[in-house]
């Protein structure tokens, strides 16, 4: 993209990309900010984002968008620690389902491990797995089967050994 061409670009797209992030951040100042700053950065990517087949604008708004996210979480970060509301808060102690739930996905093998976790607590389909792990989807598959049936006696055991200990 030529000069000319990002200077047009950027009279067309600049005043939408002002009012939607004005929408989002309700900052007229701010969202001018980040959308001078998502353009500056495309200038210096223009080779990559304004000349391939990505949408131009579609990209300065994602940048413009977490640029305007970070400078809100910097701001309630700094405004925490003035307010001195900042000191580190006690985590609640896991249940005892919870550390049993762990430590039977720790005796699983790590190939299991990984495809229950993803499966079921990251709510990725099986294809999803395979592309991400880069492996079959009927490897998927046993694996899910396989590490679900594993897991349930590693669960059972410790279901035994704990009555057990309760008894003692």
């Amino acid at each position: 993209m030529t000069e000319d061409e990002f200077d047009l670009f950027y009279t067309a797209a600049y005043p939408r990309l002002v009012g939607r992030l004005y929408a989002l951040t309700g900052d007229y100042a701010e969202a001018q900010d980040v959308v001078q700053e998502a353009f500056v950065r495309a200038w210096d990517r223009r080779a990559s984002v304004l000349n391939g087949n990505q949408a131009p604008e579609a990209w300065i708004q994602t940048v413009a968008r977490r640029l305007a996210m970070s400078r809100w979480r910097r701001a309630r970060h700094w405004w925490e620690l003035v307010r001195g509301e900042s000191a580190p808060r006690s985590a609640p102690e896991p249940s005892t389902d919870h550390v049993a739930l762990v430590a039977a996905l720790r005796r699983l093998p790590e190939a299991q491990r990984t495809a229950i976790v993803l499966h079921h607590l990251c709510d990725l389909t099986v294809d999803q797995i395979a592309a991400e792990t880069g492996v079959a989807v009927g490897t998927i598959k046993a694996r899910l089967s396989r590490g679900r049936t594993a897991l349930a006696a590693h669960l059972a055991s410790e279901e035994t050994h704990s009555t057990e200990e309760a008894r003692v």
